[in-house]
């Protein structure tokens, strides 16, 4: 039993846990060493987290500490548990990371397009009008409308990650012969989309590929054994 939470976004079943960020800071605990229960939330149960402050997940409750936002919550584990294993690998490399948990920000705005559909298609049905109304809100059209031509973005898509494929072709992981933050924050968003859609964003033999499947076995397999597509 422990006395540590994370409030972990959920779709209709409850074991289907799909935000990017969620992924981050599960990776990261898990890095650390640190047993935590996930608690399933649904978008629209805002009361829950009340007291974080704020109503976005993921929010780590840990004894009588309320944290919320998945880079300040890395810090937040690192700093509280330096005996840990280091998520960052130092402190100049931590200022470094925050350069890669704001790409893979920009990552889930890029794979948006390709699976707004699917998501509202798993999010549980009280989470439905709130997502449709506010996403439609956000994209300026319907969420049919917004994914209809997904297949002839998908190229441009695959050739924006060739930063990220280049620097895999030479090393297993960004953080080296082991994976630091910096992989679990770009590692997020490409398991948010294999957990909600079945849209093959990658490509077999693709590095960035290889690289996301050497991070699904990690810890004994956390991220391979969730409610996933096989893509």
């Amino acid at each position: 039993m422990t006395n540590r939470r994370l409030y972990d976004l959920a779709g209709a079943e409850p074991e289907r846990r799909f935000s990017p960020y969620c992924w981050r800071t599960r990776l990261a605990l898990a890095h650390k060493g640190l047993a935590v229960e996930t608690v399933p939330w649904r978008f629209t149960e805002k009361a829950e987290i009340a007291a974080s402050g704020q109503g976005l997940v993921p929010v780590l409750v840990d004894g009588d500490k309320w944290i919320s936002d998945s880079w300040t919550i890395a810090n937040y584990l690192e700093d509280t548990y330096p005996d840990a294993p280091s998520l960052f690998g130092g402190p100049a490399a931590r200022s470094l990371t925050r350069y890669y948990s704001a790409f893979a920000d920009s990552l889930v705005a890029a794979m948006f397009p390709f699976i707004a559909l699917d998501i509202l298609h798993h999010v549980a049905d009280k989470d439905r009008d709130y997502f449709r109304e506010s996403r439609e809100k956000r994209v300026g059209k319907t969420l049919e409308a917004f994914v209809a031509d997904r297949d002839s973005k998908l190229a441009a898509f695959r050739g924006s990650l060739a930063p990220l494929r280049t620097a895999l072709k030479s090393q297993p992981f960004l953080g080296g012969a082991e994976p630091l933050y910096a992989d679990y924050a770009l590692f997020g968003p490409f398991q948010w989309a294999r957990c909600i859609s079945p849209f093959a964003l990658l490509e077999e033999g693709d590095p960035v590929k290889l690289w996301r499947d050497k991070l699904l076995e990690r810890f004994g397999g956390l991220a391979r054994n969730a409610p996933a597509y096989d893509v």
